[in-house]
């Protein structure tokens, strides 16, 4: 690549070799995810990997693909780049696991208005942190430089997944019954989902500043600080559960909260019965509702509200489910239980 350089695509805001400059960057962090299936180096065409499917009957690949939506706003403000990555794989990887997949590799896609590689490098060393934390390779990416399609200091982040499981532990949520028993496992916060609400409620476009006072609401931390706390990864929590539950049904609560994710798990003719009073509400969302006026219905219907994912078993499994859990390290508890009718949810 030394002798790859063009004056006049820089003339035109395009700087190719701070291209090549950022892929030398984060080439440490691509390494930290290397696992037995990567074949080849980062910087050819196509990231390959080999599948081992011993023990794999029947194997199905399961893919999902997101970004980070509007929370790269808040990565921007702070210039604080090196964990938005880790909510990109999270987005990616919380989703496949909710049918029994195992993440195999990770491809990442940034467009950014101008390429500074050490800021390129940070974005990549986020996302590679994601991919250690669920056990993917990161196989390849894509850096995109838009000049005046966006301004230079901006840039937007996705990613893509691809996990395998055996067609026959693909979790049927068919075996569902009435007595089942909900369980959540904490967030760490709002997680990628609401931030233009967030940035309304704060007026953060119009008054940035206020994000950085420390605020006693959230015991000392600032409401940017707050916001930025990257989303938590559940894949190997998830993983080690399905070895020894009948785990039934999984939801990864993102946009649309409780109301739209819980029933996606749930089969028709049942519904999820949440005890609310049970759920144990994180600040930052005490402090949205209260700062915004935003009604309680609307927050369920938007944020997470502290429960990032949730697991239904039989209400024999329960605490077999909550030790294994507690002992990965999640703050997991029984936040309802599943009964007949057909509203898919309902919050009491």
């Amino acid at each position: 690549m030394n002798n790859s350089k063009s004056e006049s695509y820089a003339a035109a805001g395009v700087d190719i070799t701070a291209g090549y400059r950022a892929v030398e960057l984060m080439k440490s962090h691509i390494a930290r995810t290397k696992n037995e299936g990567c074949l080849d180096d980062v910087g050819g065409f196509g990231g390959c990997f080999g599948l081992n499917l011993k023990g794999i009957e029947e194997p199905v690949l399961v893919s999902g693909t997101d970004g980070c939506g509007t929370k790269v706003k808040m990565a921007i403000l702070m210039d604080k780049h090196d964990t938005i990555g880790i909510d990109a794989v999270a987005m990616c990887v919380n989703d496949i696991i909710c049918c029994g997949a195992k993440p195999l590799f990770f491809l990442d896609y940034i467009a950014c208005g101008k390429n500074i590689p050490e800021k390129i490098a940070a974005i990549v060393g986020g996302v590679a942190e994601g991919c250690v934390q669920s056990g993917a390779a990161l196989i390849g990416g894509e850096t995109a430089e838009h000049p005046k399609m966006m301004p230079e200091e901006e840039y937007d982040l996705a990613g893509f997944a691809v996990g395998v499981v055996d067609k026959k532990k693909i979790l049927d949520n068919t075996r569902m019954a009435e007595g089942d028993v909900v369980i959540a496992l904490a967030s760490t916060g709002v997680h990628s989902n609401g931030f233009s609400l967030c940035r309304k409620v704060f007026d953060i476009d119009n008054n940035p500043d206020s994000l950085y006072v420390p605020n006693a609401d959230l015991g000392g931390k600032s409401i940017a600080e707050t916001l930025l706390t990257p989303t938590k990864i559940y894949v190997k929590s998830i993983l080690k559960l399905l070895e020894s539950v009948d785990v039934k049904g999984i939801s990864h609560i993102t946009g649309g909260g409780f109301y739209e994710n819980i029933p996606r798990s749930i089969p028709k003719g049942l519904s999820a019965k949440i005890d609310k009073s049970s759920v144990k509400v994180l600040p930052i969302f005490d402090l949205i509702m209260k700062t915004g006026n935003i009604p309680e219905r609307d927050m369920f219907n938007t944020y997470n509200m502290g429960v990032g994912m949730s697991v239904v078993v039989p209400a024999a499994e329960v605490e077999k489910a909550l030790s294994i859990l507690r002992d990965m390290g999640e703050n997991a508890y029984v936040i309802g239980e599943i009964i007949k009718g057909d509203e898919g949810v309902v919050l009491e």
